[in-house]
């Protein structure tokens, strides 16, 4: 998953196209078209943020690494525990599913 993640964010965060954030993320759900999860996320809060992403039939992607690393990943220099990519294309969604599946 790590290769067409780490593209598609480093591309989103340089264009300025994400949320980052777990309260931002919570307050914009019906503005993303994915939303990615770091393990660091505490299970309340990574409830709240399915629920809600289920409820508006948004795609949820959980990284399977620290926020730090989610954030390293980012191209940042601190952790992203939360992110939504509301300008990510569909083509590029159904690809990072399948990658995060085939893990």
């Amino acid at each position: 998953m790590q290769k067409i993640l780490e593209k598609t964010l480093k591309d989103a965060v340089k264009e300025n196209q994400c949320i980052l954030g777990t309260k931002q993320v919570l307050n914009s759900i019906s503005k993303s078209k994915l939303i990615v999860l770091s393990r660091s996320v505490q299970t309340e809060i990574r409830g709240k943020i399915e629920s809600d992403a289920k409820k508006s039939k948004i795609p949820t992607l959980t990284f399977n690494d620290t926020s730090v690393k989610l954030g390293k990943l980012c191209g940042l220099q601190f952790r992203v525990s939360t992110l939504s990519l509301p300008k990510i294309s569909d083509s590029d969604i159904t690809s990072l599913k399948n990658e995060s599946e085939s893990q």
